[in-house]
């Protein structure tokens, strides 16, 4: 098995008989990081390649003692420049933050992951401030997609380095935040899985906000049983594989609302596919209208959660530091200062009713199916033009928002077949629904990958 196609069981596996040690692990990703003519300086904004081999070492000594904190201690792993680590400056994948203060303490995520054993490798590329769903970022470069890197393809966004890391086997799996899609996306663009949780089972503290209402703490990684694995640490929960359950008998709906859109022809195919092998498996699966989809944009009008929450907190750097943003993202987070206090109130009353009313519309399914983006991954070249980077833009985030928005979880699961562009099938269930969503994902993972 080559590293590319390891999981974290595998690698726990081959830990416990002694195939590898967790210092040849990370100095195996070290490497990668490091290869000229790689993807590592962009995908990375920063290395802690010294700290990475003494927690690397150390795992190896706790385990040669039988005593490692968690089968998977000292896997190597990274970590979304979004998140505190003790000693570190937080900088959000921006120049604004690069003279603040280093952070006294790693936030809850980090410290949980150190807890159950994994090895920091470094802090990985983002979009500035996490606000877009395509990946760029102009200070630090913009890590390629592995997929048609002739071409040039963005990585998704936010959480792109994360996404590109994985993919590259320069970490074996990452931790991200999702607001709108930035685990899921990039996963879909990069051939990963990612998982958004319920925002309320991950704490945020020592994460950079975006937006306080909809932020979720979230992984991608290379299997369903990777995310559930990291999701159950920093939720702080016993390590136990999910519940296996059948195929046979699941009951799926399929939004018509909205998420079926202008979908390009390689994601329409691979959704029709899925939901074929799915059916032809025992599935039950029923297409219906989903109003609260409609609903979304009629509550968005007026205000944004992002917009109105990441402009209250953005608003005196904005003052002294404008020209240090990336005008992308900038103008974005100022339409936060036009929106009224009476329309942020609606705004919440609004998205309330709406979750109600789409957790009661849910209710009868095993969980909603869905295309995880609407595109593939737009090439970079296009998205010089600020046209098309709108457009693409708000594609990319258009399906994987609306789970945000009703406070539900969600998988972003690879649905191509081997050889063709890299899209995801989004499985998604309403509030507190995790653990049942990872179950069911991890048998429909190895539905698809069984006729990949």
């Amino acid at each position: 098995m080559t590293q590319s196609e390891s999981t974290l069981d595998t690698l726990a596996a081959d830990l416990a008989a002694g195939r590898v040690t967790s210092l040849s692990l990370t100095n195996d990703c070290l490497a990668r990081i490091e290869a000229e003519g790689g993807n590592g300086s962009n995908a990375y904004i920063s290395v802690d390649a010294d700290s990475a081999r003494a927690a690397a070492q150390a795992m190896d000594s706790l385990r040669a003692a039988h005593a490692a904190p968690s089968p998977f201690a000292g896997i190597p792993i990274s970590i979304k420049d979004l998140f505190d680590i003790a000693g570190q400056v937080t900088t959000a994948g921006s120049r604004v933050l690069a003279g603040a203060a280093p952070a006294t303490s790693d936030a809850v995520t980090v410290a949980r992951l150190r807890h159950a054993g994994l090895v920091v490798l470094g802090r990985v590329n983002m979009t500035e401030f996490a606000y877009s769903g395509l990946g760029l970022n102009p200070h630090y470069g913009t890590p390629l997609n592995p997929w048609d890197r002739q071409t040039g393809r963005a990585p998704g966004g936010s959480s792109s380095g994360g996404a590109v890391s994985v993919a590259c086997s320069m970490a074996h799996g990452t931790l991200g935040t999702d607001t709108g899609g930035s685990c899921r996306i990039p996963a879909a663009f990069c051939g990963l899985v990612g998982y958004k949780p319920t925002a309320s089972r991950i704490p945020t503290t020592g994460a950079l906000p975006l937006s306080f209402s909809l932020d979720s703490m979230g992984t991608m990684a290379r299997s369903v049983r990777c995310c559930a694995t990291m999701d159950s640490m920093l939720a702080a929960e016993d390590l136990t594989a999910p519940a296996t359950v059948p195929v046979k008998g699941l009951r799926f709906a399929v939004p018509t609302t909205v998420v079926l859109d202008t979908l390009d022809t390689e994601v329409a195919q691979g959704f029709e596919r899925a939901l074929r092998l799915l059916s032809k498996a025992g599935a039950l699966i029923e297409e219906m209208p989903f109003p609260e989809f409609d609903d979304i944009a009629r509550l968005n009008s007026k205000a944004t959660f992002t917009a109105a929450e990441s402009y209250a907190w953005h608003r005196h750097y904005i003052e002294t530091q404008r020209a240090q943003y990336d005008p992308r993202v900038v103008g974005r987070i100022e339409r936060g200062a036009k929106q009224t206090a009476a329309d942020y109130v609606d705004l919440v009353t609004g998205r309330a009713a709406l979750i109600r009313t789409a957790n009661a519309h849910a209710a009868p399914y095993d969980g909603l199916l869905m295309p995880t983006v609407a595109t593939v991954a737009p090439r970079m070249a296009d998205l010089i033009d600020d046209g098309e980077y709108s457009r693409a833009n708000l594609l990319a985030l258009r399906n994987a928002t609306v789970i945000n928005m009703i406070d539900g979880c969600a998988l972003s699961l690879p649905m191509h077949e081997h050889g063709s562009a890299p899209v995801g099938l989004m499985l998604c269930g309403t509030q507190n629904q995790d653990k049942h969503i990872l179950a069911i994902g991890c048998a429909v993972e190895e539905l698809l990958n069984q006729n990949r």
